[in-house]
């Protein structure tokens, strides 16, 4: 099973966060999942990340190392990604969230997401 985290899951899953929950932990370490985090994550923790408030201490040169290093494919963002947010429902507002499940939706992957608006989308985005 292909699996998109979300940018909080997959932080949350490098670092064992007490706050990542224990069925999206059993289905990153599941053998049958490839886990996969967006270049549009990465993306979004360098926009934060420069922006020097404290809630995103990680640059984003060291997240994608970290991802890669715990065995995580790094997704590219590809024009039909981007064509399919014009399709989608206005559920929530946020540009990278949007992105993340066009990109499920497309490949066609399960994103995790902690987040209920997202998952708002598709019966195929899994709540954590």
């Amino acid at each position: 099973m292909n699996l998109l985290l979300d940018t909080h899951v997959a932080l949350w899953a490098i670092t064992d966060h007490p706050q990542l929950p224990p069925r999206a932990r059993e289905l990153i370490e599941s053998p049958r999942a490839a886990v996969w985090v967006s270049v549009a994550s990465v993306w979004e923790i360098a926009i934060k990340h420069s922006l020097e408030r404290g809630d995103m201490p990680v640059s984003s040169r060291d997240v994608a190392r970290f991802f890669r290093a715990s065995g995580y494919g790094l997704l590219s963002v590809e024009a039909e990604h981007v064509m399919a947010v014009e399709e989608l429902p206005r559920h929530h507002q946020d540009p990278f969230d949007r992105l993340l499940v066009a990109q499920a939706l497309v490949e066609p992957m399960r994103l995790i997401t902690h987040d209920a608006q997202v998952a708002r989308y598709s019966d195929t985005i899994l709540l954590v």
